[in-house]
């Protein structure tokens, strides 16, 4: 049973298992009233942990019905139930545990272990949904081999999935049949995976390097069948990709998907049978927008790359979590980066982490990528273990490069196969591959905290010396201080007063040196002269975002306007201009109404919208202006209204002098024949849906007519939504209202677009206010059991809809609070991640942290409250 007095897991009470598991005989009986399970165990003692000790199986919510040990019943005296235990005092060497446990699926709202979602069943076990279907060492350093035979009514359920190939299938008595799977690789039980269901089933094929057929099927209910398609081809290139990229090959003789509308995730890498959540896999031109399509690709992508890299090499235990996951984001980010726009993609990376993962960073559930403990699991699904555990890849990666990177990976999956390993052991093989010592860069493992890097730079005309000091820091975060320095690559380029890099020579004899250098930091202060300098040049620093760090360096606008148009680098063209705009959006903060916006920033945009040789997917993301959200995280004591009006008051000068190039923009960005994923095509949708979300948010005539013709006769979902956005963005209340009418009338009937239609309007301050926003929550399409349908309008409302949110009468705060506990009863996993944004409280202006404070109490004061929830807000709450 669950408690609300959690225990702590600390990582340094590791202990290796008593026992192991060989072989795992499983039998599922499904009915509508529950399931029984059949589970036959042979195991043995781990020669490594030593003999005596009992076995302890995990359990959560069973009844047990059946306990036999080498075929010999147990009697109640033989064994102790302890609710989340099952412990038996004395067991042989070597032996059979047969266990028979009854479950209930159709009543599993936290949607771990067997549950069942539109009238069909699945699963989720990880990181411990396992124990909910039956008692089992529970923890990925056992792996077994698996064999699943699942029996159902034919009629209702004609699709049985499990993992691996099937071996046998037939008919049953009274209507029922029965499909039995075998996976020849050990694995962990949270990667086991089971499916049930009346679902359509899409096949296709893919030839492996060495010639192998792979059997690839995606199983989907009846009505998403024109839905697979752009899945399907991802999944294609992703095969295609692993092997000339990592020379990974599949190894199953099948590769299934499969989509879910009820799911805590975005997908899971079930070994050969990988379960999506539906809005992560289901696409089609008139249903998904380009991001939802890029998005797809990477999810199918990652979930794909994971069967090297998590299945057939996992992590020991849960504190290496990152092993897998950062490992995995990295490798998805490398692909998307291939298919696409490598600028555009580092960009969206950054972003996300410079907006939330800092944030997570400096608050107060802070933690290493390999944390020193835990009180929950759940919780560490995390940014810091998914993005920042990527980023330290990356930089492994860019240390190494490319050649000895792979050497290093393919020594990995070569020396671990079959094994569950830790993070050390991926470094060592990179370490033992280039010959490089990494023993400074596990830092990054073991230290909380983003580095704040400060530079600051001296010029010697005489001696024609440019110097460069850069000073590393990290912050405090819970139960970590005084921290070491970090193995940081530092990428650096100069450039002259014409725009031209200069070569980086250091010393006076170099002549020819590199354009860009990566200096490698690992004190706690650093100095390099660049020798041969004819002026003082402006640094681009910190290129393509070389480190996961905060950079302060006293730029001035000038040189901001000077690297938007000249950097070479891409990306650090993108940051001077998003730099610039905070600079003057911070500028406005307590400003009267009327004061004036800096001219120069609207040259710089205007000098953009007429630049048609620039990388246009780049340009759409310089037209951005900085979020909310990582205005606050810039922030010492967050006045979010204020931060509001002030980027509003400069989003809107922006677009009243740029009124015409706008325009401009928007039509010269039209469509000019059918709809197409091309990188030129999604720059061109982009462009022309920006421009018109400026021109409406001055609520502009011309753009109201052009928004009304665009949503009327688009071809393709990501206008359609741009212009339903733009419309409900503005000040057209009777036309926003008549476009959400039409919107949701068309898409009523399909789930995911639904999901769009509320996220729109939780988001938005003109739609998106608390009394819409409870409007929501009382609709027919609204699911308190579906969490997509919760993410979409309470998710979207906290997390993207700052203004409203965190209105000064605090009722934001209330409205959370009782969504949170409302949820902990049902899906403690969700409510967990609804808490987030109560938990820097302390980051926000006193009359606001003092309400967060006291909404974060009330949930602390529920009764029988998670582990999940009590894990976050205690350590938010904590001094």
């Amino acid at each position: 049973m669950r408690t609300n007095q959690p225990q702590t897991i600390y990582l340094s009470d590791y202990k290796a298992p008593a026992f192991l598991v060989d072989q795992v005989d499983l039998c599922f009986e499904l009915f509508e009233d529950g399931a029984r399970v059949h589970s036959t165990l042979s195991m043995r003692q781990n020669p490594e942990s030593g003999s005596g000790a009992p076995l302890e199986l995990h359990g959560d919510s069973l009844k047990l019905e059946f306990l036999a040990l080498n075929g010999t019943p147990l009697l109640a005296g033989a064994y102790q139930d302890e609710g989340d235990k099952l412990v038996i005092p004395e067991v042989p060497a070597e032996f059979e545990l047969a266990v028979v446990t009854w479950i209930e699926p159709q009543n599993n709202t936290r949607l771990e272990g067997l549950y069942k979602s539109s009238g069909m069943f699945c699963t989720q076990c990880e990181a411990e949904g396992f124990r909910c279907i039956t008692y089992y060492p529970d923890r990925p350093d056992v792996m077994a081999r698996f064999r699943t035979r699942v029996e159902a009514d034919k009629s209702a359920y004609p699709v049985l999935l499990s993992n691996g190939n099937p071996v046998e299938q037939g008919d049953l008595d009274n209507g029922r049949h029965f499909v039995t799977w075998e996976d020849p690789f050990p694995k962990p039980a949270y990667l086991f995976a089971l499916v049930a269901g009346d679902l359509l089933e899409k096949r296709d094929t893919f030839s492996t390097c060495s010639g192998r057929n792979i059997e690839l099927r995606m199983y989907v209910e009846p009505r998403n069948s024109e839905k697979c398609e752009y899945a399907m081809d991802a999944l294609k290139r992703s095969m295609r990709w692993d092997e000339e990229v990592y020379g990974r090959e599949y190894d199953l003789d099948i590769f299934m998907i499969v989509a879910v509308d009820d799911f805590n995730m975005g997908a899971m890498e079930n070994k050969g049978l990988n379960i999506f959540n539906s809005s992560c896999v289901l696409a089609s031109q008139d249903t998904a927008t380009d991001a939802a399509f890029q998005r797809i690709e990477a999810i199918v992508a990652h979930e794909y790359f994971h069967n090297w890299s998590g299945n057939r090499v996992t992590c020991r235990d849960w504190f290496q979590l990152s092993l897998k996951e950062g490992f995995t984001v990295f490798r998805d980010s490398q692909f998307s980066a291939d298919m696409g726009s490598p600028t555009v993609k580092r960009i969206e990376d950054v972003t996300l982490l410079r907006t939330a993962q800092f944030a997570e960073d400096a608050g107060p559930m802070a933690h290493p990528i390999r944390p020193a403990s835990y009180m929950e699991i759940t919780n560490f699904y995390t940014l810091t273990i998914y993005e920042k555990g990527a980023e330290v890849v990356r930089m492994i990666h860019n240390l190494l490069g490319e050649e000895l990177f792979r050497k290093g990976s393919d020594l990995y999956f070569e020396r671990h196969d079959g094994q569950a390993v830790t993070t050390d052991d991926f470094v060592r093989a990179m370490e033992d591959a280039s010959g490089r010592d990494l023993s400074q860069f596990r830092l990054w493992y073991e230290q909380a905290g983003t580095p704040v890097v400060a530079v600051t730079d001296d010029y010697d005309e005489s001696r024609g010396v440019y110097r460069l000091t850069i000073r590393q820091s990290i912050p405090n975060t819970p139960g970590q201080t005084d921290k070491k320095p970090q193995h940081i690559p530092f990428a650096i380029g100069l450039l002259n007063s014409a725009g031209d890099p200069l070569p980086l020579n250091l010393n006076a004899e170099e002549r020819n040196g590199p354009l860009e250098r990566v200096l490698e930091l690992t004190e706690t202060e650093h100095s390099v002269e660049f020798h041969g300098l004819p002026e003082r040049p402006v640094p681009s620093l910190l290129r393509d975002f070389s480190a996961p760090v905060r950079v302060q360096y006293p730029w001035t606008r000038e040189q901001l306007l000077f690297l938007m148009s000249h950097d070479p680098d891409g990306f650090n063209r993108w940051d001077a201009g998003q730099r610039l705009a905070v600079d003057v959006i911070q500028s406005l903060l307590g400003a009267p109404d009327d004061a004036a916006v800096e001219p120069r920033l609207v040259e710089a945009y205007r000098h953009l919208l007429n630049d048609i040789e620039l990388d246009q997917a780049l340009v759409a993301k310089m037209l951005l202006l900085p979020s909310e959200a990582y205005l606050v995280e810039l922030s010492d004591q967050a006045d979010v209204p204020a931060i509001h009006d002030a980027r509003e008051q400069v989003m809107k000068h922006l677009a009243h002098a740029l009124r015409d190039e706008l325009v401009a923009c928007y039509q010269r960005n039209l469509d000019q024949g059918d709809y197409q994923l091309s990188s030129e095509a999604i720059a061109r949708r982009s462009l022309r849906n920006i421009a018109l979300a400026w021109l409406l948010h001055i609520d502009d005539e011309q753009a109201l007519a052009l928004a009304g013709e665009q949503f009327d006769n688009a071809d393709n979902m990501t206008d359609r939504l741009g212009a339903l956005r733009a419309l409900v963005n503005s000040g057209f209340e009777h036309e926003r209202n008549q476009a959400l009418a039409a919107f949701y009338q068309r898409f009523s009937e399909d789930p995911q677009v639904v999901e769009l239609w509320f996220s729109v309007q939780a988001s938005s301050d003109r739609a998106g206010q608390l009394p819409q926003i409870q409007q929501l929550l009382q609709h027919p399409a609204f699911d308190w059991k579906n969490p997509n349908k919760v993410r979409s309008v309470v998710g979207a409302f906290a997390g993207q809809n700052l203004a409203a949110f965190h209105s000064p009468d605090g009722s934001g705060y209330q409205f959370l609070a009782e969504q949170v506990c409302r949820l902990d009863d049902s899906n403690p996993q969700i409510a967990a991640r609804l808490v987030s944004p109560l938990t820097r409280w302390k980051k926000f202006a006193p009359h606001y942290c003092e309400q967060m404070k006291a909404a974060l109490e009330r949930i602390r004061d529920k009764s029988e409250l998670s582990r999940d929830v009590y894990e976050v807000v205690h350590k938010s709450l904590a001094d």
